[in-house]
């Protein structure tokens, strides 16, 4: 919360990416260090010191612009501050779609075996944060972004309009 992280639904975990505030041109580094926002239409959370430097606590969203970095190689001794990245293959990895979560683990198990029936490599992935506990259900297991992506949109041409793909 008061680390300089930030949620992201499919870049690697410790990716470090630059986010612009396009309404009032504040910039910041942060480290990808969970998943998310799970919310269609916004491709990143801020911890909560990421959203102050931004400028974005009150309003709690803002119009901004996400650069991948890469991997930290090195580091400034006098801030810590990562300086220099590599850059990391951000299509390849291990992805799947999302198409519900639930706070009822029977409901989510339920649906599972429902979506199990039609479409192969339905799971669970349980999440916990400071709402409580979640059961993600989930399809599909893709080497590829792009894969997990078109998948996504095959669903919510089927009807599942909140399908969207992550990393996992």
């Amino acid at each position: 919360m008061y680390a300089m992280t930030a949620a992201h639904k499919t870049l690697p975990m410790g990716t470090w990416v630059k986010v612009n505030n396009l309404g009032n041109n504040r910039e910041i580094i942060v480290r990808v260090n969970d998943r998310g926002p799970f919310v269609r239409g916004r491709i990143i959370d801020l911890s909560y010191a990421g959203a102050r430097k931004m400028g974005m606590v009150g309003p709690g969203t803002a119009r901004v612009k996400v650069t991948a970095l890469g991997r930290a190689t090195s580091y400034s001794k006098k801030t810590k501050a990562p300086v220099k990245f590599t850059p990391v293959n951000y299509w390849k990895g291990n992805f799947t779609v999302q198409v519900g979560a639930f706070q009822i683990k029977t409901n989510a198990e339920n649906y599972r075996k429902k979506l199990s029936n039609t479409y192969m490599n339905a799971h669970l992935t349980p999440y916990e944060d400071g709402r409580g506990r979640f059961f993600r259900v989930r399809i599909g297991r893709f080497t590829n972004l792009k894969d997990a992506e078109r998948f996504s949109e095959k669903l919510m041409e089927q009807g599942f309009g909140q399908a969207f793909a992550v990393a996992e």
